[in-house]
């Protein structure tokens, strides 16, 4: 999910790439080299979103998130903090990383595979809605923290700017098809649509989803309506 450095994605390199032959070439372009922007698919695994107010009770009084990993989303990062998460039955997950900056609210991102292991019903939400959903408790190096809900397993989505949605046809709420090809070949479908003029396009799968397809950086991904 992250990326090393200031180092363009493969995608990004790809797409200018595949622009230059055809123009080169004097070859009309498939749809896929006029889009506005390239398609980069990563896998999302299992991470959590908190608040200030957690990360200090778990990390101590006037904790700040370091970078341990520049996202591809601008001024998101993996932290280089990391967490126990108790479950049901003192099952635990170890090293869970936190992504940062801080939000507004607690939520624990996992696949079902995780949910199997800790004994988690998992409710299948849109990310930020966890009204009603399981809660768990979070263990620190300096404390504990005890979630009422916000443990989830996240909807697979699409971010994307103002210009993709154009380009695509779709609006926020909307859903797409993802078609991954190679040897493990598989099509996703239900991918939900979210827009904002910082996104950069960008398909978020889990670690259930990226093994089924074996997804690779040269795996061929394609966005359908």
């Amino acid at each position: 999910m992250a990326l090393n450095g200031n180092l363009p994605h493969r995608a990004v390199v790809e797409h200018l790439v595949r622009q230059a032959v055809y123009q080169r070439l004097g070859r009309p372009m498939p749809k896929v080299a006029t889009a506005p922007n390239p398609l980069v698919v990563n896998v999302s695994a299992r991470h959590c979103h908190l608040t200030q107010e957690a990360v200090e009770a778990l990390f101590g009084k006037g904790h700040q998130l370091t970078v341990h990993k520049w996202l591809y989303q601008e001024g998101q990062f993996a932290a280089k903090e990391t967490l126990t998460l108790i479950g049901p039955r003192s099952r635990i997950i170890s090293n869970l990383r936190i992504l940062g900056p801080c939000r507004n609210l607690n939520q624990v991102e996992l696949s079902y595979t995780d949910g199997i292991a800790l004994g988690f019903d998992l409710p299948l939400r849109i990310s930020g809605n966890i009204k009603g959903t399981l809660g768990c408790m979070l263990m620190g190096p300096s404390g504990f923290f005890e979630m009422s809900e916000g443990v989830i397993r996240a909807m697979r989505h699409v971010h994307m700017a103002p210009e993709d949605a154009s380009f695509y046809g779709v609006k926020p709420g909307d859903e797409m098809k993802l078609k991954l090809g190679g040897p493990c070949a598989v099509s996703l479908e239900r991918m939900l649509v979210r827009v904002d003029k910082s996104f950069k396009l960008e398909v978020h799968i889990d670690t259930d989803e990226g093994n089924a397809c074996n997804l690779q950086p040269d795996t061929p991904c394609e966005l359908l309506t």
